[in-house]
């Protein structure tokens, strides 16, 4: 066991797990094994966790439900973070409602909606954290975090705390300031309406319906894939290029939905890869536009 892996055994840091396979922990079930995984329950275990990497220059990485990551097929050097405890729990009060940077958007959605809650109801198709929604500002049937979001509290890279307002953000398609920040969201607010729970809950079972006839949810995968380019769709390119149920190694381009690449069993990071690569080169070749990955890929080629 490398010598920081052992230091921080010994630290109120929370769970310590050396050598751990990422594809337990990436909707994909693709990923080699993090030098450790390390799983905090509080903000204070949180804090003295990044502050002992920073101050022994440890890289770390952030993972939430892994729905929007890609991970080497080698693994990810240094620590890996997954947040639980108290950083996964969900409080409405009025109309407002504070959650956990761990804590599931889809969960959120639901616990919204059954106390009449209007403005998450997106939410529902979205499998990551409250803090990966955040981070990259997650949206769905025309709405995003941007329009409910008030406050984030955040651990900067060398443990500090700060609070992030709306204005502070600088919200844009999946985007925010925090793609710039080396850092941690570990509870955030929103603002929510009321609304009648009968319709809250027929928006919500119409677009799980819309979902389940439309995306490959049955099998690994990581969501959309590409961010559409404006005023065009990344699905509807895909498909017009003839690309749908193109394959490399196990990595293939869903019959169902032309922006989903599903995992039909045996994929690697490397399969992946090679075959966003030849989208996106198809793409710019067959219709000049610049196809921009939505998937984050992480740890070593």
């Amino acid at each position: 066991m490398q010598q920081w892996i052992s230091k921080l055994s010994e630290q109120e840091v929370g769970t310590v797990i050396p050598n751990e396979p990422m594809s337990k922990y990436t909707t994909w079930k693709i990923g080699g094994p993090a030098d450790a995984m390390i799983v905090p329950e509080n903000n204070q275990q949180l804090a003295c966790l990044i502050t002992q990497l920073y101050e022994g220059q440890i890289p770390w990485l952030i993972v939430g439900k892994g729905s929007n990551m890609l991970v080497s097929d080698k693994g990810v050097r240094g620590a890996v973070i997954r947040l639980s405890g108290e950083l996964e729990e969900i409080r409405f009060s009025d109309n407002e409602v504070v959650a956990g940077g761990g804590a599931s958007f889809v969960r959120l959605s639901i616990m919204a909606g059954k106390q009449g809650l209007t403005g998450l109801e997106y939410a529902g198709g979205i499998p990551g954290t409250v803090g990966g929604a955040v981070y990259m500002n997650a949206g769905a049937h025309g709405s995003d975090v941007s329009r409910i979001f008030k406050s984030a509290e955040i651990v900067l890279e060398n443990g500090e705390l700060a609070t992030y307002t709306a204005e502070d953000m600088d919200f844009s398609y999946r985007h925010s300031i925090l793609h710039e920040r080396r850092c941690i969201v570990t509870r955030a607010s929103f603002s929510l309406d009321k609304g009648e729970r009968l319709e809250i809950g027929a928006a919500m079972a119409a677009f799980k319906d819309r979902r389940r006839k439309t995306q490959p949810l049955k099998q690994p995968c990581a969501g959309s894939v590409f961010r559409n380019p404006q005023g065009d769709h990344a699905a509807r390119l895909i498909e017009a290029a003839g690309l749908k149920g193109h394959r490399i190694g196990g990595a293939e381009v869903s019959n169902l939905h032309a922006n989903f690449i599903v995992n039909t069993g045996q994929a690697t990071a490397e399969d992946v890869l090679t075959l966003m690569e030849q989208i996106k080169d198809t793409i710019a070749s067959k219709f000049q536009i610049a196809l921009v990955p939505e998937v984050f890929f992480v740890g070593e080629r």
